[in-house]
């Protein structure tokens, strides 16, 4: 895995700890928000937020349905920013 990748995965982790209020360490790449972490909607659209914010971008809500775990999150983030990673 890229350095880069790395980085940007962290970063996504803090994100999604801090709204889920869990430890980064408990947030696999793979696992539900859902389903491991009882995430609802209103959660998803927090994180949506600030992952908005941080990065500048514009994520549609249409997407959001897919943001189950880190690793989709990452790859709609990564499809919106350019990250070539």
């Amino acid at each position: 895995m890229s350095e880069a990748r790395e980085q940007h995965l962290d970063e996504l982790r803090e994100i999604v700890a801090e709204v889920l209020e869990v430890e980064p360490d408990e947030i696999t790449e793979t696992g539900s928000f859902v389903e491991e972490h009882e995430a609802d909607s209103l959660r998803a659209i927090e994180i949506l937020a600030r992952i908005e914010k941080k990065y500048k971008i514009d994520i549609p809500q249409s997407e959001l349905p897919q943001m189950e775990n880190l690793k989709a999150v990452y790859d709609v983030v990564a499809n919106q920013t350019g990250w070539q990673d």
